[in-house]
């Protein structure tokens, strides 16, 4: 063993005692006791692992604190650190630099002047000299070739921007078998950490080269989820679920993440988005394969109507719910999909805040131009009109969207200008001028449009904070099947070309991210601000009648 291995305080050779002294040196809370599974795991693993946990749990740290107690145990250790990015790389060799430059237990470790102290690569006062340095960051996109190591630690190489398609899926893939030329025979070892971002993730395929993976999820998982999971689930999570089948549901890491907290990031996430980023599941159900339900609907009667809204309305799945919708109202959605009456509906109204239409032109083929008319009250939204016409940029056309526009009182109109370079938005805005003047605004996209429209309307939806009318969902089934928006809505996944038509639906996710980007109010302070002012004026109403005169403000700020 190396000299200065043995000088090494026998407790501190346990990474988990290591880690303790790290997070006190940074003012940290203790690792919790999911951090000390990874930080077990991470030392006695086997030699090619793979770890998966959720985001948030602090994965990189925990990585960079091993490197160092690597480097503790034995200064002639080669590491290569893979990032997804360069930048990232560079962040994590930083780190990793301070710990030993700040910790008293690793000042021995620093850099001679003689010696690499870059931020690509450095080495430890006590290496011997080598091609090879003692760490090397790299992104994953560099020249990996001709590296050497004794342990690889790939951080989070896959990302978004990397594993969009197939395609670069598979560049990857490729890229990480470069690995088995880098790493010194038998003594070699190879960590993967990361949290997957696609159902065909990377990590998915390591099982079949031989690495052993491990999941630590952010919720006790349930029973299904517990079978997609398999042998993978950390033996930690399984023990506490058999001793008490309770947890099930509850946070598995509740210093990090409150149960509150990991209820507000699923609705900000969305079903898939959190099933993969915390629940580490790619193995995606329908429920999860088709992310946007009728069941996340709030649906009325009469909203085509009106020209207000209840202050308050609120969501609820249950039979009765269920039962207060129309037996005939057309269901379109996949099977054990139903739409929802409101629980709960205000008997005080107030004018919507606003009133957008958006337009999605023809493109090519059969494609209709699509438009959708969504107002807002109090976080809440309506569409109180949506559906698709014929005759692309026809005056006829432009006249029927003018017409609808002032029936809706739209006061602002979005225009997809993708195609057609802004032709459409040239061509409405005489006629709308002289039919119903109100602002008009392109918009262009350049991400894949079906995950634009399901991050735009599952969070939403899931926070069920989008209300139609009965009327409509009946005016829609008229349609041609491809062309309705609620199977549209139904049918929809994250792969590019899942939709024949997307008219309506594109639609639709315009107009919700046009009000998305200005929902700064709670819904919740919203509706106390009006019960607020209602009460304001029923006391001045009672002042008036019984003094003769309304009462003065003499409040300094209003």
């Amino acid at each position: 063993m190396n000299k200065k291995a043995k000088e090494v305080e026998p407790s501190v050779k346990n990474f988990k005692n290591f880690l303790y002294l790290a997070w006190q040196h940074l003012n940290l809370p203790n690792p919790t006791p999911i951090q000390y599974d990874i930080a077990d795991y991470l030392q006695n693993g086997s030699k090619r692992i793979v770890i998966e946990a959720f985001r948030g749990v602090g994965k990189s740290w925990i990585t960079s604190a091993f490197v160092c107690h690597q480097l503790l145990l034995n200064p002639q250790r080669n590491i290569l650190v893979v990032s997804a990015s360069k930048n990232r790389a560079d962040d994590f060799s930083t780190f990793t630099q301070r710990l030993i430059s700040e910790m008293p237990l690793l000042h021995h470790l620093k850099p001679r002047d003689d010696q690499r102290h870059s931020k690509v690569s450095f080495d430890v006062a006590p290496a011997r000299a080598s091609h090879a340095p003692s760490v090397k960051s790299l992104g994953v996109t560099s020249q990996l070739t001709g590296s050497r190591a004794d342990l690889i630690i790939a951080d989070d190489v896959e990302s978004a921007n990397n594993s969009q398609t197939q395609l670069m899926r598979d560049r990857l893939g490729e890229t990480v078998k470069e690995f088995d030329a880098i790493i010194k025979p038998e003594v070699g070892r190879i960590v993967f950490l990361g949290t997957p971002q696609t159902e065909m993730s990377l990590y998915n395929d390591l099982e079949e080269r031989g690495f052993e993976t491990r999941v630590w999820t952010a919720l006790y998982p349930t029973q299904t989820q517990q079978v997609n999971l398999g042998n993978k689930l950390a033996p930690k999570i399984v023990k506490a679920i058999k001793e008490d089948k309770k947890l099930i549901g509850k946070p598995t890491d509740p210093q990090r993440f409150d149960e509150v907290d990991l209820m507000e990031r699923q609705a900000s996430y969305g079903r898939s988005g959190f099933a993969l980023q915390f629940m580490l599941d790619t193995t995606l159900s329908d429920l999860e394969k088709y992310p946007l339900k009728l069941n996340d609907l709030i649906v009325v009667s009469g909203l085509d109507t009106w020209k207000e809204a209840p202050t308050k309305i609120q969501w609820a799945s249950s039979v009765d719910q269920i039962k207060n919708i129309d037996s005939e109202l057309p269901n379109v959605g996949l099977k054990g999909d139903y739409y929802v009456a409101p629980m709960y509906m205000s008997e005080q109204y107030a004018p919507f805040e606003g009133s957008v239409m958006s337009i999605d032109p023809a493109g090519r083929g059969a494609d209709k131009t699509g438009y959708a008319v969504v107002k807002m009250l109090h976080g809440i939204l309506y569409l109180t009109e949506c559906g698709g016409l014929d005759g692309g940029y026809s005056d006829s056309t432009l006249e029927q969207l003018s017409n609808i526009a002032k029936q809706q009182d739209v006061n602002y109109v979005v225009i997809e200008s993708n195609f057609g370079d802004g032709m459409a938005t040239a061509l409405l805005k005489p006629i709308m001028g002289r039919i119903h003047p109100c602002t008009i605004e392109e918009v262009r996209h350049s991400k894949q449009k079906e995950l634009r429209i399901i991050d735009t309307l599952e969070p939403v939806m899931n926070q069920h904070r989008l209300v139609v009318s009965q009327e409509l969902i009946k005016n829609d089934f008229k349609y041609e099947l491809d062309h309705q928006l609620f199977k549209q809505l139904t049918r929809i996944t994250k792969d590019k070309g899942s939709l024949r038509h997307d008219d309506q639906l594109d639609a639709l996710s315009i107009a919700v991210n046009y009000w998305v980007e200005r929902m700064d109010r709670d819904q919740v302070l919203a509706f106390n601000d009006h019960k607020n002012e209602l009460l304001q004026k029923d006391l001045d109403r009672f002042m008036e009648n019984t003094i003769g005169k309304k009462p003065q403000n003499t409040r300094w700020i209003n």
